[in-house]
């Protein structure tokens, strides 16, 4: 089938090789503008137009779609390009732009996007955290014929996906991201598509990852920061503060058989650190320090001492008498 592609981050990536190994032919690759991004903040090509770029595949970058937004012009290139492309379908995935109406009643058999959650669930631009985060024991793709709202078009295939209890964003975003793939290179085999709305019950929003939320709030349930350690690898990266300074939490363990106020370090010697929380404690299995690399809890005590007894607020923590 002559497509064109839409997406950006590598969960795109993913299933842009899957297309091409079909042997779609790919017409046009949409998607975001270069951002800065380093120490150096260089301008950085995302996934999908590097993977494009090495495979000869035209791509175009607009900062809009809305012919009557801030970029008129890179919406018009965009247009124009899409109708001399000749195109059935558009395949979008984690694109990051709002595609207009013109945008959906372009190709003959609309766009088909595919979304990392199984909807209604989490809708919205982080599906993958926030089942970790809420605690959801499946979650999985579902394709989605799109309309002009927030993950609302009706489906056309769904498969469930276990979250496993030690999944973090990273390893369950590959394993969806090689299903998505499948999925869709299955769904543009059919010569037709059966579609049905979504259910009216269920719905929930999957909002956007701030890395002011991946404080750890020590008045919080032990199991809850356990899932948000998890949820929030590799970004923003779950951390509390010391002298100061944010350490980073990579692993993390509940332990609901010990007790202390909220921020008390239970223990912090050997092999060992523990922070009480509303209930229970958080035992932290993996750390890193301000430009260090992340590394087993007993290497990391073994640099800083002991902190038993060190109390962990909002900010700098304060030694307890």
């Amino acid at each position: 089938m002559r497509i064109a592609f839409a997406g950006t981050p590598e969960f795109a990536a993913t299933a842009l090789r899957a297309l091409h190994a079909a042997g779609h032919d790919i017409a046009l690759v949409l998607t975001q503008p270069d951002r800065p991004a380093g120490r150096g903040l260089r301008l950085q090509p995302s996934p999908v137009k590097t993977w494009a770029m090495a495979h000869g595949l035209p791509v175009a970058q607009p900062r809009s779609l809305r012919l009557d937004g801030r970029y008129p012009e890179d919406a018009q290139h965009a247009h124009d390009a899409l109708r001399a492309a000749g195109i059935e379908c558009l395949v979008v995935a984690a694109y990051g732009l709002i595609l207009p109406r013109w945008t959906l009643d372009l190709p003959p058999r609309g766009c088909l996007n595919i979304h990392a959650s199984l909807l209604p669930r989490w809708r919205g631009a982080a599906p993958i955290h926030r089942a970790i985060e809420a605690g959801d024991a499946t979650t999985g793709i579902t394709l989605m014929q799109m309309d002009e709202g927030l993950d609302t078009g009706d489906m056309l295939l769904s498969h469930p996906l276990e979250i496993r209890p030690d999944d973090t964003t990273g390893s369950l975003h590959d394993r969806l991201a090689e299903l998505g793939g499948q999925m869709v290179v299955r769904a543009l085999a059919s010569s037709s598509w059966t579609q049905a709305p979504q259910p009216s019950e269920g719905a929930t929003y999957a909002r956007k990852v701030e890395k002011a939320e991946a404080g750890l709030d020590w008045t919080c349930p032990a199991m809850l920061l356990e899932r948000r350690v998890r949820a929030f690898d590799p970004f923003p990266g779950a951390h509390f503060m010391l002298n100061g300074q944010p350490v980073k939490v990579w692993r993390a363990r509940v332990r609901p058989e010990l007790r202390g106020a909220p921020g008390d370090i239970l223990q912090a010697r050997g092999q060992t650190m523990t922070v009480a929380c509303a209930d229970g404690a958080l035992e932290l299995l993996q750390l890193q320090s301000p430009g260090g690399r992340r590394m087993d809890a007993a290497a990391w005590l073994a640099a800083h001492g002991d902190l038993t007894g060190t109390q962990l607020g909002p900010g700098a923590p304060t030694p307890t008498a």
